[in-house]
């Protein structure tokens, strides 16, 4: 069985037979899966067949989800993104894809319910490899929850494609916290490097303290440079991919750093 929702990566696979699911379930007439809801712990719930261009264009997700808006109009064409949902991005688990790098880089908390009943999954648990996640047989991702955005918070996500609307080669999702000119967190999560989004710890333990300057964000580049296992296509080869996580670290972590006062107190 398999379950149908923006169908922007199940019918390619159902065409190419890559898939022959023995049923169908089609999910656009369940309208509690959709909806973007502000929580009242300053948080957001988006839920898991919210089409991805509602990323772009919602008041509530460029306020407390930053990052989200700032990836989505990288992902695909708008035809794409006018079908496409988020949870559907999500629980497909693509390695180049940038939502779920986005959910990481994010604290999200991943709503799953299923045949033994409702369990939140923290987004840097749910990807295990190559279109693989922790959902369990019979179970459906039904939202996807932000925590409250900090105080001096910057958020940027920075890719390479061969083309606008292809999958990225490599791509940084970066958020960077800081207290006046000093970092006091940061996270950073690479996509089209390894079979899962890739979170590079060195982000947070080489840039609290940092005024996060170019060369602070390049110490971090070659850490994630060193970190990531990137395979070799007919689009890359692994080497030129390590190179890009590099480039990509550097340039989404100095971004983040350039819009740290979008987000303020109150």
């Amino acid at each position: 069985m398999k379950v149908l929702a923006g169908g922007q990566s199940l019918v390619p696979m159902l065409a190419f037979r890559l898939l022959r699911p023995s049923v169908l379930v089609d999910l656009n007439r369940i309208p509690e899966l959709a909806g973007i809801r502000e929580l009242e712990d300053g948080g957001l719930e988006v839920g898991a067949m919210t089409r991805t261009h509602e990323l772009e264009v919602s008041p509530a997700v460029a306020e407390r989800w930053p990052l989200a808006r700032e990836a989505a109009p990288l992902i695909g064409h708008r035809q794409i993104r006018n079908r496409g949902t988020v949870g559907g991005s999500i629980a497909h688990a693509d390695p180049a894809a940038e939502l779920p790098a986005v959910a990481v880089a994010s604290g999200a908390t991943l709503a799953v319910q299923g045949p033994a009943g409702v369990r939140d999954i923290p987004a840097a648990e749910f990807f295990t490899g190559v279109f693989t996640t922790a959902l369990g047989p019979g179970e459906l991702l039904t939202a996807i929850r932000i925590p409250r955005p900090p105080a001096g918070l910057g958020t940027a996500f920075s890719e390479v494609s061969r083309r606008l609307g292809d999958f990225a080669l490599a791509g940084a999702a970066a958020a960077v916290v800081l207290d006046g000119d000093v970092c006091v967190d940061a996270s950073l999560v690479l996509i089209g490097v390894d079979a899962t989004p890739v979170a590079i710890p060195a982000a947070g333990d080489l840039l609290r303290g940092t005024s996060v300057t170019v060369e602070d964000a390049a110490r971090v580049g070659e850490e994630a440079r060193a970190l990531v296992e990137p395979g070799s296509d007919q689009h890359a080869t692994a080497d030129y991919r390590r190179e890009l996580a590099a480039v990509v670290a550097r340039r989404a972590l100095l971004a983040a750093t350039a819009t740290s006062y979008r987000v303020r107190p109150g």
